[in-house]
């Protein structure tokens, strides 16, 4: 089992070498760019059902909420009226708008990546330091 020696030079052997590189990476590229293009393709469909969806939704709450109107209308002797039932479920809505919007609010304050900026300040104290 003897092996024959290559016939090229070690410049020719370098040559092919980049060369080959050069296609490996170019076929890389080809290959991420393919599959970033697919998923990108998968994420607007994804981010358009889910964007439908969310009309529907509120389509429906606004049918909800019409319905509600018209069940507390009818509530009491004589009714309470489609004015005053309009009202009531307004204002119930509404609260809940406020207190989901605090929520959220209070979700997303403090955002700052504490750890980072300590780490980071650690770091110029200590290139302080060794400049001294």
């Amino acid at each position: 089992m003897s092996q024959t020696p290559d016939p090229r030079s070690v410049p020719q052997l370098l040559s092919d070498l980049a060369r080959e590189l050069t296609t490996l990476f170019r076929k890389e590229g080809q290959l991420i760019r393919a599959e970033l293009s697919e998923k990108a393709t998968q994420l607007q469909i994804g981010a358009g059902s889910a964007l439908a969806g969310a009309i529907v939704l509120l389509v429906s709450l606004n049918v909800l909420a019409a319905a509600l109107v018209v069940a507390i209308s009818k509530i009491g002797e004589p009714d309470i009226g489609g004015g005053w039932a309009a009202l009531i479920v307004g204002v119930i809505l509404a609260v809940i708008g406020v207190i989901l919007v605090k929520k959220g609010a209070s979700n997303m304050t403090h955002l700052t990546p504490e750890r980072s900026v300590n780490q980071v300040s650690q770091d110029a104290h200590l290139v302080k330091e060794q400049v001294r």
